[in-house]
């Protein structure tokens, strides 16, 4: 899919301008020192939770004056023809098994919930974005819990997809028979016509 290089930006949370203001307040402090994301954005989301309305005040107020940008942008904003379009799909078997989960898509139905309730103002992309940042400093044993539950929602996947199709071929051969047995019975009745042509002829 095509996308406009001209689409306005989109708008920030809250807490995103936390974060950005928490980041450059520590580049102006450890100008040489390097920052592990992962840690520096759970003391961001720690410190958060623990701030007061009136401290948090000024983002919100900065998230809001970003709001009014990006709608005013919108509003007069027109993509080009074709950005923004993709191909149409094929509908989809609503009977269909289900797709398997990954061991990361598991751990996403764990904690979406917790990231959205830390950031109530984050839209749909920052909130992925932070699941994947939190997946990637998992330790080993907590990811195996998530990636022993993939394999058992594989397993299930691969078993009904078998009766599925399985089903879907059943299907298929009973159209086939049904055609094949209306056509055996066309044939007879052929024949059937063609022995009382043969009468007739016999009796004139």
């Amino acid at each position: 899919m095509a996308k406009d290089p001209n689409k306005p930006k989109g708008r920030m949370s809250a807490y995103a301008y936390f974060v950005q203001t928490c980041r450059s307040e520590h580049k102006k402090k450890h100008p040489d020192e390097s920052v592990v994301f992962a840690e520096f954005s759970k003391k961001c989301a720690e410190r958060w939770k623990t701030m007061t309305d009136k401290e948090k005040k000024r983002f919100h107020e900065m998230a809001d004056k970003d709001k009014g940008r990006y709608e005013h942008e919108m509003a007069n904003y027109k993509p080009p023809k074709g950005v923004g379009k993709g191909s149409k799909r094929k509908k989809k078997d609503p009977n269909a098994p289900k797709r398997a989960m990954s061991g990361f898509f598991w751990f996403c139905q764990d904690e979406r919930q917790v990231v959205r309730n830390i950031n109530p103002g984050w839209g749909v992309g920052d909130v992925a974005k932070e699941l994947g940042k939190r997946w990637g400093v998992l330790t080993p044993d907590v990811k195996a819990k998530y990636d022993a539950l993939a394999q058992k929602d594989k397993k299930r996947y691969e078993t009904e997809m078998k009766v599925w199709k399985s089903k879907g071929a059943a299907v298929v051969a009973a159209v086939s028979s049904k055609k094949f047995k209306r056509a055996e019975e066309d044939e007879e009745d052929e024949e059937d016509d063609d022995e009382d042509d043969d009468d007739d002829e016999e009796s004139d």
